[in-house]
């Protein structure tokens, strides 16, 4: 990063209102319907937003969406009371979507209709470029010099009627992301990255939806203190209990029960209503209301068959975790030490982080499992089908080639 990049951040300055003031909350048709005739005569890219309830929500919907345009101004829409956007997005099809970190926002607008065919991501952008810190409001800080408000970035946004202050910084937040894009485009042009960056944003738009995850329970936060088969079972059950209340309530499952309380659990075994209200947790208001099926669901994991207990963890197709590879396969760890030594030589050089020049996992399953002819033809076939994009490739195939087969002339010396 070149000082000329970056603004001091005692000179930047606070951006407290919107430039338009704060728009009024569309809600109805007929408002909507003048956003999107705003809109599609608007000019240049489209600065988008999206604020869901995180923590707060089962759901990971969107609970409103901003706009910026240039030509149209601002705008707030209510998904809860204009849940369509499809008239929305035809009239935007052919205009660039502005978003940051679009890969969280692009679901929760695909689900109102808001599908963006064109998409320059700032945040992705910002890692490209080497920027260390790629929030939007350090970004907007370093690149443009105004400082912006984050305190209502983990708000409840389902709430309504929504305060002054949340539509304050949520206007802010478009307000100045074209202003954000068109500097750091200018900057991927100047570093030679403009392609790179637009291989990216592309690769965003077209990411199948991730698959259903095998086993969510495991994910439970602790569960490692849990040893024995009859706790994970008891896990298991409190888990997918938990999951079922907190879909029907809407609430996020840690307000329903924390982690740490189905861990307790499992490492205690209730049997008794009064053992589990022990575990302070179940005596929350929300878990309070259901203390019954807590019990039950312990007592479905006690009385299970041994041959009916969750097995320890398997690690699907992939790879093993890379800790144990020096136990099980020797080989396979020193082709991941000279592998990610290679990437992470390639990525200072281009001034990136080692995970946006080849994404891990790609590393991990190549070293793992590489190619039986060790050259650049085989390792960049092997590369594309472990879905690296082409500018990826193109940098990194040879030297990890030439890595990989150095070991193998080694080993077989």
């Amino acid at each position: 990063m070149t000082e000329e990049t970056t603004i001091p951040a005692a000179t930047a300055a606070p951006l407290l209102e919107p430039r338009d003031g704060i728009p009024p909350v569309i809600d109805n048709p007929d408002d909507l319907a003048k956003v999107i005739h705003d809109f599609a005569k608007g000019e240049g890219p489209v600065a988008v937003d999206a604020e869901r309830a995180s923590g707060y929500r089962y759901s990971s919907k969107a609970y409103l969406v901003q706009l910026r345009r240039a030509g149209a101004g601002s705008a707030l829409i209510d998904p809860t009371a204009c849940p369509d956007l499809t008239e929305l997005d035809l009239a935007l099809a052919d205009a660039e979507i502005v978003l940051h970190a679009a890969s969280q926002d692009l679901p929760c607008l695909a689900e109102l209709g808001f599908r963006p065919r064109k998409l320059f991501d700032t945040e992705l952008a910002g890692r490209l470029l080497g920027y260390e810190r790629v929030g939007l409001g350090t970004m907007v800080e370093t690149v443009l010099g105004y400082r912006l408000e984050k305190g209502h970035s983990a708000a409840d946004w389902s709430t309504r009627p929504l305060p002054e202050d949340w539509l304050r910084y949520a206007v802010l937040d478009v307000e100045v992301l074209v202003e954000l894009r068109d500097a750091l485009h200018q900057q991927l042009a100047e570093a030679g990255k403009l392609a790179w960056a637009q291989e990216e944003f592309a690769a965003v738009l077209n990411a199948p939806p991730p698959a259903p995850r095998a086993d969510p329970w495991r994910r439970t936060s602790g569960i490692h203190k849990v040893r024995s088969l009859r706790g994970l079972a008891v896990v298991r059950e409190l888990w997918y209990l938990r999951d079922d209340i907190a879909r029907e309530a809407d609430l996020a499952p840690g307000r329903v029960l924390p982690d740490s309380a189905i861990v307790t659990a499992a490492l205690e075994l209730p049997r008794t209503t009064k053992a589990l209200t022990e575990i302070t947790p179940f005596t929350g208001r929300s878990a309070r209301k259901h203390l019954r099926e807590w019990l039950a669901a312990v007592g479905r994991a006690r009385s299970l068959p041994e041959s009916e207990l969750p097995q320890p963890s398997m690690h699907g197709d992939g790879p093993p975790p890379t800790n144990r590879w020096a136990d099980r396969d020797p080989a396979a760890a020193r082709r991941l030490a000279a592998a990610r030594a290679v990437v992470a030589a390639l990525a200072d050089e281009h001034h990136m982080p080692t995970e946006n020049l080849l994404q891990p996992d790609a590393v991990r399953r190549l070293s793992w499992e590489p190619p039986e002819v060790l050259d650049d033809e085989h390792v960049t076939a092997r590369l594309r089908e472990l879905g690296a994009r082409s500018w990826q490739i193109a940098l990194t195939a040879r030297p990890l080639a030439k890595a990989l087969a150095r070991l193998r002339t080694k080993s077989d010396a």
